[in-house]
């Protein structure tokens, strides 16, 4: 029969769809294109909106590891406040880091200035599972549980709050490699040439992400985006293997939760099916692919975000005019739409730039569904 996880499998079906729209006239206009309700405008937030690009978050921020200003709650809520406060952006995002639950149950990672997690120990064996111990919320990051019910009465009701998780192969690739990389050969290596133990490692990081949604849910987040941000260095059938069963289970770990799931990925045009098949409302869709193309690669009940290029934003504003109008054209009022950029807002990006990116898909964003 061979390994179960490894069969095909019907496509878990989408319950937060089939919302009558009367029912949900009073939810915030993100949930509402997550839902693929027709709304009066697009909504929009950007990936990595709270970080360097803001003066006052390197005001705040301090030096250091990210994870010492995340296990500060305050600060933490403020930072994740501050995109809000400054864009109008219509959700706030958790700062927060993917490598959290295994920094937190003493994996030995680390998040290097400029680098990105560092592991003192790499994954390389067997016996390294054992290093990988359940997560315990609120033993284990009672900070990031205060963070959420915090931001849950700072943030008004139109703005939700976002929780995310890193997807099991990412966070495999950062453990196995013991650094951002940029072949995943070890990954690979491990991967292909000892199936059993890269599933078992995969189902390890499956329970913590599974863990860490639900205690953020339970805490107020009502939404989650998982971070599989590094899978599109995979082919699709060796995706379909060794990838896709696991972040079924991620995604299926939270259904019952009955909030959107977001599903993001970089260089993931050839993987939009796959990743969909995974059972997230939402697919998040990189620069490289144009929205209405994504939207023929997914099945038709599924909501898209992005997509503007994150560098084009250096550009002068006519640019980013141009390129802003033409993810809304592309999306042509279609309601299940979020505006974000196909990746993280880059460090040296003008704030004001953005500002006028919330002010344009505001104004001009159709997501009425009319044709």
């Amino acid at each position: 029969m061979g390994d179960p996880r490894l069969l095909p499998r019907r496509r878990t079906p989408i319950s937060l769809r089939r919302v009558d729209s009367s029912a949900a006239v009073d939810l915030p206009h993100f949930l509402r294109a997550c839902r693929g309700l027709p709304g009066d405008r697009v909504p929009v937030w950007f990936m990595r909106q709270a970080g360097r690009s803001l003066p006052e978050y390197r005001a705040r921020r301090g030096s250091g590891s990210i994870l010492d200003a995340i296990a500060d709650a305050d600060l933490a809520c403020e930072l994740t406040l501050q995109p809000v406060q400054r864009y109008g952006v219509d959700a706030a995002i958790l700062y927060s880091d993917i490598v959290v639950p295994v920094a937190a149950i003493g994996f030995g990672v680390d998040v290097a200035p400029g680098t990105g997690p560092v592991v003192e120990q790499p994954f390389a064996r067997r016996a390294d599972l054992e290093r990988l111990r359940p997560l315990e919320p609120e033993v284990d990051t009672p900070y990031v549980l205060d963070t959420v019910r915090a931001l849950c009465t700072e943030l008004p009701a139109s703005v939700p709050l976002i929780g995310f998780a890193g997807a099991p192969f990412t966070v495999a690739s950062y453990l196995i490699e013991g650094r951002p990389s940029r072949t995943y050969g070890r990954t690979k290596a491990l991967m292909a040439g000892d199936e059993p133990l890269w599933h078992d490692l995969m189902d390890r990081l499956v329970d913590l992400a599974v863990t860490s949604l639900r205690s953020q849910v339970t805490n107020g987040a009502r939404a989650v985006q998982v971070f599989d941000s590094w899978a599109g260095a995979l082919s699709p059938p060796d995706y379909a293997r060794y990838v896709l069963p696991h972040s079924r289970r991620v995604f299926d770990g939270v259904a019952d939760l009955d909030v959107p799931r977001i599903h993001f990925g970089v260089g993931t045009g050839e993987l939009l099916g796959l990743m969909a098949d995974a059972g997230a409302e939402v697919v998040g869709v990189d620069w490289r692919v144009p929205l209405d193309v994504a939207r023929t690669r997914v099945p038709p009940d599924r909501a898209l975000q992005g997509n503007l290029d994150p560098a084009l934003c250096l550009a002068p504003w006519e640019v980013v005019d141009a390129a802003t109008r033409d993810v809304l054209r592309r999306n042509a009022g279609h309601p299940g739409h979020v505006f974000n950029l196909g990746h993280g807002v880059l460090p040296e990006t003008d704030p004001a730039v953005l500002e006028r990116v919330v002010e344009l898909v505001h104004a001009e964003g159709r997501a009425d569904g009319a044709a």
